[in-house]
């Protein structure tokens, strides 16, 4: 688009330079120097540890065409236009999203947020609109897809997409004829503006739980930051079990004319809501009752709590014109979230062997509580604790759960980065003991440490493989090693059964 379009779309302020913005063309936006490729403009950032007026030369030799920052410093040299916004995170947003051309506009958005659930309820409503016949993109943690369907990662250095890798995602969903798409949003996205160009039609909450306050500060502003999806979207779906939130949401859901709906797995009143679930070894059933009637449902999950992803995703995709019937048809059919309570095909008389994400103790002892339902025999876990910067304080409680929670727990690496990987295990192992357990072993190699498990599993048993879930690296101090998880645990069955891995 035109400079002078976007000074416009930004309501920014132009400063007198040398060079003259009429006729420039902007073709995209970037707050990372390095990034910067030739007709983009490059937005100044002021941060914590870095200015971004400071790498304002090397964006332009780059072929920076503009400058957006919220005040050209004394004795800084600017040879293109530089534009004066209040807030430049914001305009990184804002002028992402101009750029692009808006694509959200031409969506119908479904955006979910949550402590947990996200991914699985993103995934559920993916499978719930393209079964319905809708191309559909998804945005996730997990990564992207557009309608065709193939699970896509942004580049090396953009892990966590900023706006502008938001903004083309969403691009190139329409360029692809997508009509819908689902968008993940996470605390962290909200709060740093990421999404902030998007359009959402349909917002979805599943809960709110005392989680990255390291970054958040309060829980009060751990709610406002997550609120801002609520705020945005023109209908919310809300979960009633999710107290006190709940109450203060709905005053924000209904701002500005928006609506909203409710959904409770646990008996509450609401909209819509489960009633004789059932726990089953492959599956949930359950009863859903909604606006439009009830019906029995198949979700091919394990875990309780996946019920409320469920009616949350139900809803949702209601809420975008998808009848009951429909929606009941196509949950039965649902393939599942890669290292999400994902299970591993077996053979007679070999162990269940379930791949999880849970990294974290809360959630390391709801998976746990979880597979014990449905689980026969002996309950056995293998669990890890990240190095580096990463919490240190986690690992002691993941061993206290691991052992307390399961009949055998083994402890291993999990991206134990540059911190010595004893140093990890002895911690873990310090919660287990200070717990009153002795129901573990320390395996530091995590493939020898799943084969172990695996072998030693009877058949009525379960092994879950738990921390690493989707993830396709293993960081062993500066390397980055190639995982697959679900893959490490098939040749740990072959290798049971005798065969060359």
């Amino acid at each position: 688009m035109e400079l002078l379009d976007l000074v416009a779309a930004l309501d920014a302020e132009l400063v007198d330079t040398p060079s003259h913005p009429s006729g420039v063309l902007v073709t995209g936006v970037s707050h990372q120097a390095n990034w910067i490729r030739p007709g983009q403009a490059f937005v100044a950032i002021r941060g914590a540890h870095f200015d971004g007026h400071g790498f304002i030369s090397d964006a332009i030799e780059r072929g920076a065409v503009a400058v957006i920052g919220e005040g050209l410093p004394a004795n800084t040299i600017c040879n293109v236009p530089y534009l004066i916004v209040p807030d430049a995170r914001a305009a990184l947003a804002d002028a992402a999203t101009e750029v692009a051309g808006r694509p959200s506009d031409r969506l119908t958005v479904l955006g979910v947020t949550g402590t947990d659930g996200k991914t699985t309820t993103s995934a559920i409503a993916l499978h719930l609109l393209r079964t319905a016949g809708h191309r559909t993109g998804l945005l996730s943690t997990i990564g992207y897809e557009l309608p065709d369907g193939v699970l896509r990662q942004p580049p090396a250095h953009f892990t966590t997409p900023e706006a502008p890798q938001v903004q083309q995602i969403l691009r190139d969903m329409v360029n692809n004829q997508a009509t819908h798409a689902v968008v993940e949003s996470s605390s962290h996205a909200l709060a740093m503006d990421r999404v902030r160009g998007v359009s959402y039609d349909i917002g979805i909450w599943t809960n709110l739980t005392g989680e990255h306050l390291d970054f958040h500060g309060t829980m009060e502003q751990y709610f406002a930051d997550k609120a801002k999806l609520v705020r945005r979207a023109r209908h919310s779906v809300l979960n009633v079990d999710d107290q006190p939130w709940f109450e203060r949401l709905v005053p924000l859901a209904e701002e500005d004319g928006g609506t909203y709906t409710s959904y409770s797995a646990e008996g509450g009143q609401a909209g819509w809501r489960a009633t004789d679930v059932q726990e089953e070894p492959h599956a949930l059933t359950f009863t859903v009752h909604s606006p439009d009637g009830s019906a029995e449902a198949t979700l091919p999950m394990i875990g309780r709590f996946n019920v409320a992803n469920a009616l949350a995703a139900m809803a949702g995709v209601a809420a975008a014109g998808v009848g009951l019937e429909d929606l009941v048809a196509a949950l039965a059919t649902f393939p599942g979230v890669a290292g999400r309570m994902e299970m591993v095909e077996r053979g007679a008389g070999e162990p269940r062997v379930i791949v999880d994400f849970a990294h974290t103790a809360p959630s390391l002892q709801k998976a746990l509580e979880t597979v014990r339902v449905t689980t026969d025999g002996q309950l056995w876990v293998v669990i890890g604790s990240a190095g580096g910067q990463r919490d240190p304080s986690k690992r002691a409680p993941l061993g206290r759960v691991a052992t307390t929670y399961g009949d055998h727990a083994v402890f291993t690496e999990e991206d134990h980065r540059t911190t010595p990987l004893q140093d990890i295990l002895e911690e873990m192992e310090r919660g287990a003991r200070e717990a009153g357990n002795a129901n573990f072993v320390s395996i530091g190699d995590r493939t020898e440490a799943i084969r172990y498990a695996v072998r030693e599993a009877g058949p009525d048993d379960t092994v879950v493989l738990a921390g690493k879930g989707p993830e396709q690296t293993l960081e062993r101090g500066t390397e980055f090693i190639p995982w697959v998880e679900i893959d490490e645990a098939r040749r740990a069955l072959a290798a049971r059964r005798g065969e060359d891995v």
